[in-house]
Order: C-alpha cells, then structure tokens, then sequence
C-alpha cells in the first residue's frame, strides 16, 4: 500500500490536468483501493481497465503506476490506508517542500517551493522549463542537509484554467520571477542551479542584478548564440516546434496529436510522468511553446561579458539534446566559468542525481560559500 501511495502522489502532477476519470490497466479488485489512496491525497478519479483503449498520457500514468505488480492487496481498513498515506505526504516531496504562492512582479501567480534551514546558504534551482518541481525532488533533498534550497514552477503552466492572454512569456519576465521567488523566502543572496534551459534565465537575472547571485552553474544549458550557434538535431527541431505551436492555440491543438504518437518512444520511462506534462494537452502545449519558445530564442551572448561572477560550466562529450559546444562557448565567454566535459549525459539525467554530479555541486557551492565547504554526498 505504501508503495502505491507513493507512485499515485508521484504522479499527481500529470493525472491533474487530462480528463477525468483517468483510465489505467489493471486487475479490477485494485480500483478501490487505488480510488481510496487517490482521494485522500486529493487526486481524481482512477478507472481501471484492461489498458487496450488507454491514450498517450493514460499510458505513461499506467505505466508509472504499474497496477499489475499489486496482485491481491489484502483488506487493508481504510483507517489504516489513511494513516500510510498521511506516512507518505510527510516523507514524500510535499512534506519535504509544500508549495506556497508567490506574485511575480507583474502579478502572475506562481507556486514555489523551499527545502532546509532558512539560517543555511542559499541555492536556488532554476529548472529546465515546464517541468513540475517534484523533478527536482533528489536535488532538494540532498542539498536542503546543508543549504536553503528554492525553486518553482514556470509561470502559467500549472494553473491551467487561468488566463493565459496577459501572461509576459518573455525570459526577462521569466528571471523577474526567480528574483520574487528569493524576496518571497527572504533570501538576499544564492548560487543558481541552472538545468537546461533554466541555464537562460539564470543568465538573465545574473546580469540584471549580480548582488543576487555569489555563484552560478550551468548544467547542459540550451544556450542560443546567434546564426552561427551549434544546435543539434533535436535543438533545431524542437525550436521549429515551439515556433508554430506558439502561434495560437488552434495551431497547438493541431500539432498536438502528432506529437502524442511519437511520445512513448522518446521520453526515459522512469521520469516519463513528469517530463511529458507541459505536452499532456494542447493548452498546455501552447503555453509552453510561448515560454521554452521565448529562451531558446533569447541570444546570451551580449550578457556573457558582463556576468564576473564564479561559474560552473557542465556539459558531456554525447549530449544529443543540448550541443556541448554550446557550453563550451559560454565557459569560454564567462571570465569567472570552470568547464566540467563529462563522457556521457544530458539534461534529463541530471534529474537522476548521481552520486558523482551531487558531488560535483556541493564541491563547486561549497567552494563559494566558506562556512559549508567540504560538503559531501549523503545518501
């Protein structure tokens, strides 16, 4: 039951926004029990069915929950269901960071979240875009032992009944947010974190207000560099994506299909409930074109020069996803950048959080902040 309670609150994110009741294989005798667990934590209804009709996302849902491996779960009292669930919350990311609500600038509502002693340096994660930040979970546990570890979620994204028409999707609008993130948990200084795109809004706020930042690493950022900036494949299709998906919302609904058939082959089954959300409908899709649109089109080449702060540069020899030479370029450009060239990695592995990159950051972080340096890896 425990280990259902767990991958149900995993999966929340995703199961929130597609239609409801959202239907997963499995045996029939799980749907009670699996219906319990849900609404105790708040989520929507499950249908349990042989999996034969199931779509895209239901598929990535079903997979993640993996009735099957359940088999006959005994009577448990739903007393007792509910103590394991209370278990879980409190273990699980919810109880390591609940959500709080924070205005950006331009009153765009955000959900932040904030992990370790508030008296500890400051780290904050600036996530690839679109990613829900239970994502991030490995990386705020770990570093929330010995820092005051913040990040949030992309604006607009995760409230999708909002309006969306007066939302800035510009990646000035996008740092202003981590810089209300800080003032909101009254953290006057931090090392920025920066995953993949997150790598641009780093950038961005590092050369608005450089008091903010004592230090930054940039880990397989998708930096655009001008016309002759190396792109892989799959940097150039994907910017042909976000160009036509965020012209309209029709035109997002129309791509959105095709993009659903070729989903399941391309995305890491372990981490698939999450990566796929800002994909999980067409609205959603659109939002998210507007925003990852705006940063990989967002040249960092005049901030380069002026950014003097220490810079941890990370990138791998086989990045297919965000070209190497692109890192290698920003190391080059930034006066205070160390570049680290792994053999093998991209973006979606950081948030596997190996023992040897959680210590590559806390040696990097710790050599900037005094008082925590020497960090090591706790497992």
């Amino acid at each position: 039951m425990e280990q259902l309670a767990e991958a149900v609150s995993s999966v929340r994110p995703l199961v929130d926004v597609l239609d409801h009741p959202v239907r997963v294989a499995g045996p029939a005798a799980i749907a009670a029990p699996l219906n319990h667990v849900a609404a105790r934590l708040g989520a929507p209804e499950f249908a349990v069915t042989s999996g034969e009709e199931l779509g895209t996302f239901e598929r990535i849902v079903s997979d993640h929950l993996d009735l099957g491996r359940y088999g006959a779960l005994p009577d448990t009292p739903p007393e007792e269901i509910d103590r394991i669930v209370a278990e879980v919350v409190a273990a699980g990311f919810d109880g390591l960071c609940p959500s709080e609500r924070v205005l950006a600038p331009d009153g765009t509502p955000l959900r932040a979240y904030a992990a370790g002693d508030r008296g500890d340096p400051a780290v904050v994660i600036v996530a690839a875009c679109g990613m829900p930040a239970r994502l991030c979970e490995d990386w705020m546990r770990f570093l929330s032992a010995d820092h005051h570890v913040l990040t949030w979620e992309s604006r607009g994204l995760f409230d999708e009944g909002a309006d969306f028409g007066g939302v800035s999707a510009d990646v000035e609008s996008q740092a202003g947010d981590l810089l209300a993130v800080m003032d909101h948990f009254g953290v006057r200084q931090a090392h920025l974190m920066c995953l993949c795109g997150g790598a641009v809004i780093g950038l961005a706020a590092a050369a608005r207000d450089a008091d903010r930042v004592s230090s930054l690493s940039l880990w397989h950022g998708d930096f655009e560099l001008g016309p002759d900036g190396p792109k892989t494949h799959h940097q150039q299709n994907l910017k042909a994506l976000m160009e036509m998906a965020a012209t309209s919302p029709e035109r997002a609904a129309a791509i959105h299909p095709v993009l659903c058939r070729t989903m399941l082959t391309t995305v890491p089954p372990g981490l698939a409930h999450l990566v796929v959300y800002p994909y999980a409908t067409p609205e959603l899709l659109f939002r998210y074109c507007r925003l990852n649109g705006s940063i990989m089109d967002t040249d960092v080449s005049p901030w380069l020069g002026a950014i003097s702060r220490p810079a941890l540069v990370v990138t791998s020899e086989d990045d297919d996803t965000a070209h190497p030479e692109g890192s290698r370029t920003v190391a080059g450009r930034l006066s205070g950048a160390t570049l680290n060239v792994r053999p093998h990695g991209d973006h979606i592995s950081l948030f596997e959080a190996k023992p040897e990159l959680m210590e590559l950051a806390v040696r990097f972080i710790g050599s900037h902040n005094p008082e925590i340096a020497g960090g090591h890896v706790r497992r």
